[in-house]
C-alpha cells in the first residue's frame, strides 16, 4: 500500500509498538503454516488494523471503508478471524498490565466491577439476538462489562437486553474468577443482589452492592461504581458502539475490545483523539477553526 495521510483513528509509531509483537506472532504462525499451501500475505497487519479502529471509531458500514486502506472484504475477513482466534484480548491483557504498572498497582487486580448497558441494536441484528430492558425501556442488546478499580476492562457478555443483570453477572464473575483467581472483592449496582452475592461466594469473592441514596434526586456519582460507568461512557465515544450494528454478540464484544484497545495505547502514550468543536471568533467578522481533544476544552467564549 502506497503511504497515505493518515486518520486520527490510526495508530501512531509508539501506539502500534505496543500492539505489533502480538499480531506479528499470530501472522508469523499462519504464513509458517500457509506457505507450503498458498501464497504469502500481501496486506501489512498495521494498516488492516488501523481500518477496524477507523470503522470502530467512525461507525460507518464496512463496505463505506476509504479506499487507501485494504479491501472492505480482507479487513473484514481479518477481524472475523481475529474474533474467533480472541486476538483483540490478548494485547488488551497486555496493555491493562502496563497501564496499571504505569499507575504503580500490581499487575493483576485483587477487586472488580460489574455494570451493564443497553443499547438499539440496527436493522441487521437478527431478532433472537434481541430482547427488552424493561427498566430502561430499550429493544436491543445488553453490554455487561467487569473492570478493574481503574476501569480497565476484564470481561465482556453482549445478550439481548432481556437478560437479566444477575444472569450475566454469574457469568462474567465465573469467566473473572478463572483468568484472574487473585479476585476476592466486587462491587455491583441492585440489578446484582442475591444469586449474583451467592454465586460470587462460592468462587471465594465478596459482592458488595452499591445502594443509592434513596434521599439524593438527580445525578449523583456513586461510589466505585462510577468507575465502571466512566468506562462505560468512554465505550459511546465510538459511534460503532452507540448502537449495536453487528449481526453476531461475539462481533460486538470484539468491537468492545478494539475500542478498549484504542484507548489503553492512548492512556500508556499520553495521546489523544483530535476532534473539531465549532469555531472562535478572532476579530471581527472572521472566525477560525479551533482544534481541539477528548480531554480538552475549547478556548471559546
Amino acid at each position: 500500500m502506497t503511504d497515505r495521510r493518515p486518520y486520527p483513528s490510526d495508530l501512531s509509531d509508539a501506539r502500534w509498538a505496543l500492539v505489533e509483537p502480538t499480531l506479528t506472532a499470530w501472522r508469523q504462525a499462519r504464513t509458517e503454516r500457509a506457505l507450503a499451501f498458498g501464497r504469502p500475505p500481501e496486506h501489512d497487519l498495521r494498516h488492516l488494523l488501523d481500518a477496524i479502529l477507523y470503522v470502530d471509531r467512525t461507525g460507518i458500514p464496512w463496505r463505506y471503508l476509504p479506499h487507501d486502506y485494504p479491501p472492505q472484504q480482507t479487513v473484514y475477513a481479518y477481524f472475523a478471524r481475529w474474533q474467533k482466534e480472541g486476538l483483540f484480548e490478548q494485547p488488551g491483557g497486555l496493555l491493562r498490565r502496563l497501564v496499571r504498572a504505569a499507575e504503580g498497582r500490581a499487575p493483576e487486580p485483587t477487586a472488580c466491577i460489574l455494570d451493564s448497558q443497553s443499547v438499539k441494536t440496527s436493522t441487521n441484528v437478527p431478532a433472537a439476538d434481541q430482547g427488552i430492558d424493561a427498566a430502561k425501556k430499550t429493544v436491543g442488546r445488553k453490554r455487561s462489562i467487569v473492570t478493574d478499580t481503574i476501569g480497565l476492562p476484564l470481561a465482556v457478555l453482549v445478550t439481548a437486553a432481556s437478560v437479566q443483570d444477575s444472569i450475566a453477572g454469574q457469568q462474567l464473575l465465573t469467566h473473572v474468577s478463572a483468568e484472574h483467581p487473585g479476585i476476592r472483592k466486587a462491587w455491583a449496582d441492585m440489578g446484582h443482589k442475591n444469586a449474583v452475592i451467592e454465586h460470587a461466594a462460592t468462587l471465594g469473592i465478596d459482592v458488595d452492592i452499591v445502594r443509592r441514596d434513596p434521599a439524593t434526586r438527580g445525578f449523583a456519582v456513586q461510589p466505585r461504581r462510577w468507575v465502571v460507568e466512566r468506562t462505560l461512557g468512554r465505550l459511546m465515544n465510538n459511534r460503532r458502539l452507540a448502537r449495536d450494528y453487528e449481526a453476531l454478540p461475539a462481533r460486538s464484544e470484539a468491537m468492545v475490545h478494539v475500542a478498549m484497545i484504542s484507548l489503553m495505547t492512548r492512556r500508556l502514550t499520553g495521546e489523544t483523539t483530535p476532534i473539531w468543536r465549532g469555531t472562535c471568533t478572532s476579530g471581527p467578522g472572521t472566525k477560525r477553526p479551533v482544534r481541539a481533544t477528548i480531554r480538552q476544552r475549547s478556548t471559546c467564549s
